[in-house]
């Protein structure tokens, strides 16, 4: 498994607000055990006291996007590591008992869970892969979606560095509302163009007599 799949929990903290609808899903110890995903291990040292301690690894997390988003990489990576400063990681060999056709471990690097609680070791994935992610990519693949009011985090992975929305969904409604603001501005500038053509001809007719 690369490392930069660790990236992905960054991704779906930061997306568990979204600021510009009032929304926040991450309002209970329950909602803080679900972004472990398949680590139940993990999940399970989270308590209460979580809540609030990912809410704020979250928005600093989300700050790391936004600064890419501008266009600051300088701000984007001191921040991020300060995050890394303050969440170490543990790194492992690790097989998961995979084998290869010719029964050899399947063996590749993994980020231990951090023992002293769940935010600790969260965050310290979260960092690490989103670390891994930015030098392996670089900067600019780190974006928040265009179609406001989203605005939630993405990392780019396309080819030639176009991705501009989180989803599918997103890009829908986004290209939806483009085509209708272009046809808007058709039938204004089509209103326009038939009322000075009313007018010339109101005035040439006026001329004439």
């Amino acid at each position: 498994m690369e490392l930069a799949y660790y990236s992905d929990y960054a991704v779906r903290l930061v997306n568990t607000e979204e600021p510009a609808r009032g929304k926040d899903v991450l309002t209970s110890v329950e909602a803080v055990r679900d972004l472990f995903g398949s680590n139940k291990e993990a999940a399970r040292r989270a308590t209460d006291a979580d809540v609030t301690r990912f809410r704020s690894v979250r928005a600093r997390l989300r700050a790391v996007f936004e600064a890419a988003d501008g266009g600051d990489e300088t701000l984007s990576v001191n921040l991020l590591n300060s995050l890394l400063l303050e969440f170490p990681v543990s790194p492992q060999i690790s097989g998961h008992n995979h084998r290869d056709d010719d029964g050899r471990p399947l063996w590749h690097m993994h980020l231990a869970d951090h023992p002293s609680n769940a935010t600790a070791g969260y965050a310290a994935i979260a960092a690490m892969g989103l670390a891994f992610h930015l030098t392996e990519y670089g900067v600019d693949r780190l974006g928040l979606c265009e179609a406001p009011p989203c605005r939630n985090a993405y990392l780019d992975t396309s080819t030639n560095r176009s991705r501009r929305y989180c989803s599918d969904r997103c890009a829908t409604r986004a290209n939806v509302a483009a085509y209708r603001a272009r046809k808007r501005l058709e039938a204004d500038r089509s209103e326009r163009t038939g009322l000075a053509a009313e007018s010339a001809q109101r005035a040439s007719a006026n001329g004439e007599r």
